[in-house]
């Protein structure tokens, strides 16, 4: 049994990854990269990120799943406090904490050099929250 809501594209594969934010809080995310997904190439990214209470389980999982179909790599993140992300106390929401945990997911995506070697991506990333 999975916790996700959707059935996993087969034009697409999900990988789990896990990066701090600059406060030392893991995040879980999920990474999302095209079936054809060609590593010599350089790809834009898109990170999406759940709405208060959410987790990359449920709708910010689906977009980004939908986003990697259309070729882009995407993240979709469980944010601080919440899902399998760290952080005491649990179920807490922050806006100051959800901006820090998006610069993470950039940081992971485009600038650190484990996940360039499986990413590829370029400086070009968008960001999309998703309204709770």
């Amino acid at each position: 049994m999975s916790n996700y809501i959707f059935e996993l594209s087969d034009k697409v594969t999900r990988r789990s990854v896990l990066y701090n934010n600059r406060f030392g809080i893991k995040l879980a995310a999920d990474l999302y990269l095209p079936k054809d997904f060609d590593e010599s190439k350089r790809h834009a990214a898109v990170i999406i990120g759940a709405p208060y209470g959410g987790v990359k389980e449920q709708g910010s999982g689906i977009y980004a799943q939908n986003m990697a179909e259309r070729g882009f790599v995407a993240l979709a993140f469980d944010p601080s406090y919440n899902g399998y992300s760290g952080g005491e106390p649990r179920h807490l929401s922050s806006p100051d904490l959800f901006v820090e945990d998006f610069s993470a997911a950039v940081d992971y995506v485009g600038y650190r050099r484990e996940a360039q070697q499986h990413t590829r991506c370029n400086c070009r990333a968008a960001l999309r929250g998703v309204c709770g």
